[in-house]
């Protein structure tokens, strides 16, 4: 099964996705949410402890797949946010939450500039498309299939 990963409109946002000329509902098909937090360092510690409880609190919902923050390797006052979410449903439920209140009201506090977010949905191609799902397979050049069946094959020399 192959799986095709579709980048959404902003968060809170009610939407139809049109991909390939036809319209998907995405009320049933997995929600990855990727965040980018920029933490202020004086109140990193502040931080961590606000999305630790905001992670807790978050994965004992309903809906959710996973909810983890992590701390970005080459600039540690950037925390990462990754969630998934069986539904858009399921997501649409945890923004009326009052964690999430609580979390949207204390942020500011903490941070050192501005948030940003992505959304996707995540769906097997099999439900997108009947039989051949080579569309959904990049095109590569017989140039490139050359380069990377020579690479292979050093590779292969080497060990």
């Amino acid at each position: 099964m192959q799986v095709l990963l579709v980048r959404l409109p902003r968060v809170g946002q009610r939407y139809s996705l049109y991909t390939c000329g036809q319209n998907f509902s995405t009320a049933q098909h997995m929600i990855i949410v990727h965040g980018t937090f920029p933490v202020n360092p004086n109140h990193r510690d502040d931080a961590l402890e606000l999305m630790r409880k905001m992670s807790l609190a978050s994965r004992a919902e309903l809906g959710c797949v996973s909810y983890e923050f992590y701390v970005g390797l080459t600039s540690p006052n950037t925390l990462l946010l990754f969630q998934e979410w069986e539904s858009v449903d399921a997501l649409q439920d945890h923004f009326q939450t009052d964690h999430m209140e609580e979390f949207l009201k204390a942020l500011p506090d903490v941070l050192d500039g501005e948030v940003s977010t992505r959304r996707y949905e995540v769906r097997s191609t099999d439900e997108l498309i009947d039989g051949d799902a080579s569309e959904f397979e990049p095109e590569i050049s017989p140039q490139r299939k050359t380069r990377i069946s020579s690479a292979f094959a050093r590779s292969a020399k080497q060990e």
